[in-house]
């Protein structure tokens, strides 16, 4: 992914994030090169997600919530029959922005049925005759997510001595970095909380760079380069990585 996205790491203060099971961090800034890898686990492709599914046609891709009325968009405009990443992605950040979970990711509601789950496509709409929902669990698996993935942003920063503000330009690569949402992001806090216009969504920049690899031997030196140059930070061992995850766990 760097090698793929070289010319733009190569100048400012550039935070580079492959989002996956593994999301891999990496910070330019002042001639350095940190690293860290996430266990983000596999919320965001739509693993470990109750009626959780691939970006497949059905699969709500984008949620938004008007006063009482749920909008959904799948993928191919079929019938839901399910929820991949980014539509879990905006079903949180949506049902945060109206505060009907709190900071906790727990539901609001005072009735005990909407304190399990959040139903986003009732069974008479739905493509398998099955109400689609979000439950608890969903959410806490998102927060898991995004707070392994914003706690060594932090930690990377906070090694580099700089805070969120100095950072130019923010690349999100992945498959699931290709389709989420920004704004959602943003609002439940998986990325610092800056302009969308230092936000770059560049795709499979981790394909784009293996046939860079493959083609160039040059390329293979740059790769070699890069890989010597980088300052790797093991999170399981930073000092002070709980508390980061645990703020970071916050909606």
């Amino acid at each position: 992914m760097l090698l793929a996205a070289r010319e733009v790491t190569s100048s400012s203060t550039v935070l580079a994030i492959d989002i996956g099971t593994n999301t891999e961090v990496s910070l330019f800034h002042a001639g350095q090169h940190y690293c860290c890898s996430c266990a983000s686990g596999p919320a965001f492709e739509g693993a470990h997600i109750h009626q959780g599914m691939r970006a497949a046609p059905g699969a709500i891709e984008r949620v938004r919530l008007e006063s009482d009325r749920v909008w959904v968009q799948t993928v191919g405009n079929a019938p839901a029959v399910g929820i991949c990443g980014s539509g879990v992605l905006d079903a949180v950040a949506e049902l945060r922005r109206q505060e009907r979970i709190d900071s906790r990711g727990v539901f609001t509601s005072s009735s005990e049925k909407a304190r399990r789950a959040f139903i986003l496509v009732p069974a008479g709409q739905s493509g398998n005759r099955a109400d689609i929902v979000l439950t608890r669990k969903d959410i806490n698996e998102i927060q898991l997510a995004k707070g392994a993935i914003r706690s060594g942003i932090d930690i990377l920063l906070e090694t580099a001595g700089i805070p969120a503000d100095r950072v130019d330009q923010i690349i999100i690569a992945g498959a699931f970095g290709t389709y989420l949402n920004l704004e959602s992001a943003l609002r439940i806090g998986m990325f610092p909380a800056l302009p969308l216009q230092r936000f770059t969504q560049v795709g499979n920049a981790a394909g784009a760079g293996a046939c860079l690899l493959l083609a160039s031997a040059s390329a293979r030196q740059s790769a070699r380069e890069i890989a010597s140059k980088a300052h790797y930070v093991e999170l399981t061992t930073y000092a002070g990585y709980v508390d980061h995850f645990s703020r970071a766990l916050s909606l």
